[in-house]
């Protein structure tokens, strides 16, 4: 049965919603009072939540196999014939179109639900802060952006998306463009995913190239034979046998999709942009940098997943990028002390932990970790910005300490969501962290060790940054403790949503181990079912009972065993924390300085261009500007002032020596020229007189001549 119904026909209207009041803000947001901007903006992203909630249940309602739909509202690109690299010439289009199905349902409820409550939060945090109008606008073009980056149903449309959340984030993050740090932060997060984004479309325009679409189908909607979409087309490709698994080109389009997703998920090594950001306010933070924006390089390569399916070296590629990120974030948030700045570390581990998933064949169980990391993640992010508001902005956890019971709503949900990142059962992080780590195991049992010591460490931080900000005594200063309160209900309440989804979120994947049957990975079964002819390259070694039971405990167990340390460190003080830290001197100034990426990075890169502009800018100067306009401009003014010289002294000389000679010798006739009738008279007779006299002459030496 085919879905249909209201929702499921009005897709377009789920990012129009927000990218109307985004274009209000921008025309007349100036003039409307805080209250007006709040309904508008929160509002709207509310009626896109509605109807992705409704479009959702509709496709439920549909078999499993039939659970596609796909609304093409225009022909967006339509630049005519491609030439295939096997020879074909095919019509090569690009839609305005959305595409609905079991992976961009949970992209779409995470992005609208999750974006809702942050919304809300921000009316409160955001209150007093100026620009109110510019920072609801910022926010609801994101979310314009983010929908049409998992609804498009195209590679295009999902670049379109990609480029406005990188905007977005450029934009948020520098809210604070009076203050340098917030503008040089935002700046750095543009160019560094500027990089990654050069090897996206890459990827995408050597994607059309070998199969002549760039449409995103699934199994069931479209067919081969008119060339509908990326799977079609592949599958298309192994039945002619004119691909097969590994095939340098898969492998290709595969690592320059990943080369994107480090960008905008912030893996090494270009993760370096995401702790920056922190520099943007709170909600910025909980909405963009943990919960959609930096995951969706995680879900592009979850819809490209037939390809990597089949390109087996990019698969360890991704595993062993995945992996390494997340441990060595984790080492580093060891030792932040800013709150904002170890739940960004926090972000970039667990991110690595999805591209682990990922890199496994894991596909569900990455999409699982992304909806659950959405709802803890933020949560503790805007935990963080509520202890900040309680605190008069103070953001060092050092400063903090004893907030427990004075601020009792944020304090409770703040730790059901550290338990959750922890892994505790059965909070939502403990389901999905223990799915990933068994399929890594199952893939290489080094992955498995590397993701097991992660988990121990994210223990170790978050219950650190919890005993540090909530417990013991309070280290802040007078004016600060006179002035902690809990946050208005406006906060508070997104907090206790977000809380409860933490807790019960993970439920939906519940193992059949465990007496369940992981709806989650039923759902998501017809989009990352494996290719049809590569499934070999997917294939793993199935575990038996007690060896999933074992994985499960020791995860348990090392959670468990982070949390006694952080517990021994930070609040019985059974290990003296400034003590180790003074005999591993070395060590703890490596993690604290972060392992000197950025000063790295600003040698090779940052000072290297720096440099080499001012070399071509002194080139330019010297040569270009010098040489080649000056010069130019030096040789037209010599060359000018020659001819002018020629022109004065020799032209002009020559002139004047004739005009001079011929006044010489004009000289004594000025003489005869009196005036006077008389004395003009008198010379013509004079001449007649002398002409006859001449004539006269002349006719007697003729005459004797004829004689």
């Amino acid at each position: 049965m085919t879905p249909s119904g209201y929702f499921l026909e009005h897709l377009w209207l789920i990012p129009l919603f927000p990218l109307v009041t985004a274009a209000l803000m921008l025309f007349v947001g100036r003039r409307l009072p805080n209250p007006a901007v709040s309904v508008l903006c929160v509002g709207s992203v509310g009626f896109s939540f509605i109807f992705a909630l409704g479009a959702v249940v509709q496709l439920l309602s549909a078999d499993p196999e039939h659970r596609f739909t796909q609304q093409i509202l225009f022909e967006w690109l339509t630049p005519g014939q491609m030439l295939l690299g096997n020879g074909h010439l095919i019509r090569f289009t690009a839609d305005w179109g959305y595409l609905l199905d079991p992976l961009s349902s949970v992209m779409v409820l995470v992005v609208t639900g999750v974006g809702f409550l942050i919304h809300i939060y921000s009316v409160g945090y955001m209150g007093h802060e100026g620009g109110y109008y510019r920072f609801f606008g910022y926010m609801n073009l994101f979310m314009f952006s983010m929908l049409t980056l998992v609804l498009a149903n195209n590679m295009l449309l999902m670049f379109v998306g990609w480029e406005g959340v990188g905007l977005c984030s450029y934009l948020l993050i520098g809210f604070y463009f009076l203050k340098k740090s917030a503008s040089d932060a935002g700046k750095k997060a543009f160019i560094v995913n500027r990089i990654g984004d050069a090897g996206f479309i890459l990827g995408i325009l050597l994607t059309a190239a070998t199969f002549g679409t760039i449409r995103f189908t699934s199994a069931g909607l479209g067919d081969a034979a008119t060339n509908s979409g990326i799977l079609q087309a592949l599958n298309s490709a192994l039945e002619a046998h004119t691909l097969a698994a590994g095939a340098s080109v898969l492998t290709a389009i595969a690592l320059l999709l990943f080369v994107g997703a480090c960008g905008k998920s912030a893996q090494i090594p270009l993760y370096v942009w995401l702790p920056d950001a922190m520099e943007g306010p709170t909600p910025v933070s909980a909405l963009i940098h943990a919960a959609t924006m930096v995951t969706a390089g995680v879900y592009m390569v979850v819809r490209m997943n037939a390809i990597y399916q089949l390109a087996p070296t990019a698969m360890s590629v991704v595993a062993i990028v995945g992996v390494i990120t997340a441990i060595f974030a984790a080492s580093m948030a060891l030792v932040q002390n800013d709150i904002k700045k170890v739940l960004a570390y926090s972000t970039i581990s667990q991110l690595g932990y999805m591209f682990l998933a990922l890199g496994a064949g894991a596909f569900a169980a990455g999409i699982f970790h992304l909806m659950t990391h959405a709802f803890f993640k933020a949560l503790l992010f805007l935990g963080a910005g509520s202890v900040i508001h309680a605190m008069s902005g103070e953001q060092d956890i050092q400063k903090m300490g004893g907030l427990w019971g004075k601020i009792p709503v944020t304090a409770w949900t703040f730790m059901f969501a550290t338990l959750a990142i922890a892994g505790i059962p059965p909070l939502a992080g403990f389901f999905s962290k223990d799915e990933i780590l068994g399929r890594a195991f199952e893939r290489h049992p080094a992955l498995w060790i590397v993701g097991f010591i992660t988990a121990g460490l994210t223990a170790f931080y978050m219950f650190r940054l919890v005993f540090l900000t909530f417990f013991g005594y309070s280290r802040a200063d007078d004016h600060a403790q006179k002035h902690i309160h809990e946050s208005p209900q406006t906060m508070t309440l997104p907090l206790v949503i977000l809380a409860v989804l933490s807790v019960i979120g993970g439920w939906i994947g519940w193992p059949a181990s465990l007496g369940g049957g992981n709806l989650f990975e039923k759902f998501l079964e017809p989009v990352v079912s494996p290719a049809r002819a590569g499934a070999e390259s997917a294939k793993v070694v199935e575990q038996t009972s007690s060896t999933e039971y074992f994985l499960m405990l020791a995860s348990i167990a090392v959670a468990v065993a982070g949390i006694w340390l952080a517990y021994g460190f930070y609040r019985t003080k059974r290990f003296a924390p400034e003590l180790i830290a003074g005999k591993m001197g070395s060590v703890y100034r490596l993690l604290f300085h972060k392992y000197y990426v950025d000063e790295l990075y600003d040698a090779l890169f940052v000072n290297c261009t720096k440099d080499l502009g001012t070399l071509l800018g002194k080139f330019d100067a010297k040569v270009i500007d010098g040489v080649g306009v000056d010069g130019t401009g030096w040789l037209a003014r010599f060359g000018s002032t020659l001819s002018m010289w020629w022109d004065k002294w020799i032209i002009d000389g020559l002139l004047n020596f004739g005009a001079k000679l011929t006044q010489l010798l004009s000289f004594p006739v000025r003489f005869l020229q009196t005036g006077t009738f008389s004395t003009y008279a008198l010379l013509i007779l004079l001449g007649l007189a002398i002409l006859l006299g001449y004539y006269e002459q002349h006719l007697h030496v003729v005459l004797r001549g004829a004689r």
